[in-house]
């Protein structure tokens, strides 16, 4: 995994998926609309395409107050564009999934941005300083609000089945369960990629010993690209290199909206590629696979 380094003016260091990296730019000038939400600082024309932009540090509750951001890091993820305003840029460093952790397995230096709720994992450097690796999701959904789920059609599906999903992302989460629920499926779930494999094999070892297979049960694997300690193409690498696993379909529910991410997917053997934060999409998605 690539990560763009960079700083709000605090001790900490941040990062951010490149893969959800446009460019990094000067500032321009900045819109201001009215009724803007908190964090919002305004708008941006950028090639044709008007773009939001957000004071990072108004989310993580630094002291933001009178201070000129000159860079931004324009992104672009859940099908938009966004730009944020940061101190500086550092650099882009290479780090094994491996060796990203979730936040609560270590103690950060400045908890401002962890008691925020908005790191989604941590990452040590060579040097031993930590990196926190911003969830933007939520911070997205602190400005719109959460979506509202619509009724949705219901799955015709037996009373030992259910679906299987994987997110490090709390809201990413709460949508997928709810979206379950709307449709009356039975799930379990598992917030990063190496927990997702350990209860896999649970689930898997216990129908074994009951002298049945998982593809009778499991209806659907949904896995997240990015989680800390393993990612979600390492996680389908491994599901279908397993007889135990075997016509069980595995869909990628991904906010990274790049042509570059589905062939990464499709290369790790998914069989479908859904974007994040549409329920009735991913709803649709899932229909079929589990009227199998």
């Amino acid at each position: 995994m690539e990560i763009l380094l960079f700083s709000l003016g605090t001790r900490e260091i941040f990062g951010i998926n490149v893969f959800k990296v446009r460019e990094v730019a000067q500032t321009p000038a900045i819109t201001k609309t009215p009724n803007m939400p908190e964090g919002v600082e305004g708008v941006l024309s950028m090639r044709g395409h008007i773009i939001p932009v957000l004071t990072l540090a108004k989310f993580i509750r630094a002291d933001a107050s009178d201070r000129r951001y000159q860079t931004m890091v324009v992104t672009e993820f859940n099908r938009g564009s966004y730009a944020f305003l940061v101190d500086s840029v550092d650099r882009i460093i290479q780090v094994d999934w491996e060796k990203i952790r979730s936040p609560e397995r270590i103690m950060m230096s400045d908890g401002s941005a962890e008691q925020s709720g908005l790191i989604t994992a941590v990452t040590e450097m060579d040097d031993g300083s930590l990196v926190s690796i911003l969830d933007v999701e939520q911070i997205l959904t602190r400005v719109t609000g959460e979506s509202v789920i619509p009724d949705m059609p219901k799955a015709s599906i037996a009373e030992h089945q259910y679906v299987f999903f994987c997110d490090d992302s709390v809201i990413a989460r709460k949508e997928i369960t709810m979206v379950l629920e709307k449709m009356s499926v039975k799930f379990q779930q598992a917030n990063n990629g190496r927990e997702a494999w350990e209860r896999l094999n649970l689930l898997a070892n216990r129908r074994f010993e009951e002298g049945e297979g998982l593809h009778d049960s499991l209806k659907v694997i949904l896995v997240d690209a990015e989680m800390p300690e393993m990612d979600g193409y390492t996680l389908t690498r491994m599901i279908k290199a397993d007889a135990r696993f075997k016509d069980i379909p595995v869909i990628m529910h991904s906010s990274l909206s790049s042509s570059a991410s589905r062939a990464m997917g499709a290369s790790a053997g998914v069989n479908g590629y859904v974007a994040k934060f549409d329920p009735m999409v991913l709803a649709e998605t899932l229909m079929p696979y589990l009227s199998r």
